[in-house]
């Protein structure tokens, strides 16, 4: 089965932000973006459901941003440590993983709502 990829958006911006790939099994989940190449700008992994993650096996930092079932952002952790990162946040329905800087790059902040082009959320 291929990837599955959204377009995200935010009213600021109604360019695409983020094309993001859709982590919706267990095991895409778990695995999330260990052993991989960093992402390229503009990209990200969905992990949903998710409440938190780790960055065992991972060897370029992270931004972690969480999100609730509204698409609004809840939480931001910038530059999450490879190996010893490990992050939560329990009222999150998904989060998405980014590379390191994209966040801020992005303009991203807490209470922001992020749309998708593909479902109309």
């Amino acid at each position: 089965m291929g990837k599955t990829y959204l377009q995200l958006h935010n009213d600021a911006k109604p360019a695409a932000l983020l094309q993001a790939e859709i982590a919706s099994t267990f095991w895409q989940r778990f695995r999330g973006l260990m052993l991989r190449a960093p992402l390229p700008p503009g990209h990200a992994l969905l992990l949903a459901p998710c409440s938190g993650v780790h960055m065992c096996f991972m060897r370029f930092p992270l931004d972690i941003v969480y999100l609730d079932k509204d698409w609004r952002i809840l939480k931001i952790v910038p530059h999450l440590r490879p190996w010893l990162g490990l992050s939560f946040c329990p009222k999150a329905w998904g989060v998405l993983e980014l590379t390191a800087g994209e966040a801020g790059r992005l303009g991203l902040v807490p209470g922001q709502f992020l749309h998708s082009a593909n479902s109309g959320n």
